[in-house]
This record gives structure tokens, C-alpha cells and sequence, in this order.
């Protein structure tokens, strides 16, 4: 839950999120390209040759707020543990998650809607790169971080 103190449920560390530098953020998750490695056998039969050491996730984080975040010394290739604020979801009764769940032992990130548990993960990822504007006399702070995991 978002308290006052802590205007978003997006963590970035060691880097930490400034105060109002990612109101109504949003966050995209998707699979890396080596995630899967798709082909047709003689037959016809759409199969996967992937390994399963491949199924990592990349993300895109972007805003536009009153603030920049804490990007300075920040480079492609540095660590960050990411607590997301985008959500997945299992089947409760046969499922579990598939990372760690962001959040504490106090508050963990998950919640449960009829036959599904929905939970943020933890991710913990590389920088690949991010861009940063202003609008001057908007005072419009607009940034975008593109990480994936290690």
C-alpha cells in the first residue's frame, strides 16, 4: 500500500526513489529475447529449443513527474534490486510465485482475487540504459530507465 511518506510502490536500490519523481509511473515487463527460441519441426509442430536458464525478464520504467529520480552516477551495467509495481499472477490452489516478492515481511506485495494470487516481484537487474528530460516552463520532469535481469 502507498503511504504518505512513500509516494509510489516502485523501489530502486541502492539507488532509493526521490519524492515525486514517479508519480503514476509506468512500468512494462516482458521477456528477454533469448526467452524463448521458437521452430517447426518436419511436421509442422511449433516447438521451443530454449533453455530454460533464459527465462529472465527486461523492463521499461518511465514517468513524468515533478522530479527527476536518483540517476546521477547511475551507468549501463550497474546492479539495482527492483521491488516492481507492476503486478503477476498464479492460479492460488497449483501455482506459486515465480521470483521474490517485493515488499517486507510487514506488508508483502501480494493479494489474493477469487482463484488468483497477485504478486510484485523483486528483480534484481542491470541498467541498459536511460533517458532523461525537462519542459522548463512546464516544469515537467520526464524520464525512462531500461533495465534487465542478471
Amino acid at each position: 500500500m502507498i503511504s504518505e511518506d512513500n509516494l509510489t510502490e516502485l523501489r530502486l536500490d541502492p539507488i532509493g526513489v526521490p519524492p515525486y519523481s514517479a508519480r503514476n509511473i509506468t512500468q512494462t515487463l516482458e521477456p528477454i529475447d533469448g526467452a524463448a527460441q521458437l521452430a517447426r519441426t518436419v511436421n509442422g509442430t511449433l516447438i521451443d529449443l530454449a533453455d530454460g536458464i533464459y527465462r529472465k525478464y527486461r523492463s521499461n520504467i518511465s514517468c513524468t513527474d515533478g522530479q527527476q529520480p536518483a540517476l546521477s552516477g547511475i551507468w549501463p551495467g550497474m546492479v539495482l534490486t527492483v521491488d516492481c509495481v507492476v503486478e503477476l499472477s498464479y492460479l492460488t490452489a497449483t501455482g506459486s510465485p515465480e521470483r521474490d516478492v517485493a515488499g517486507n515481511t510487514a506488508e508483502p506485495a501480494t493479494r489474493t482475487e477469487g482463484l488468483f494470487t497477485f504478486y510484485r516481484p523483486r528483480l534484481t537487474m542491470r541498467v541498459v540504459g536511460y533517458r532523461t528530460s525537462l519542459v522548463e516552463w512546464d516544469g515537467d520532469e520526464a524520464w525512462s530507465l531500461d533495465l534487465e535481469e542478471v
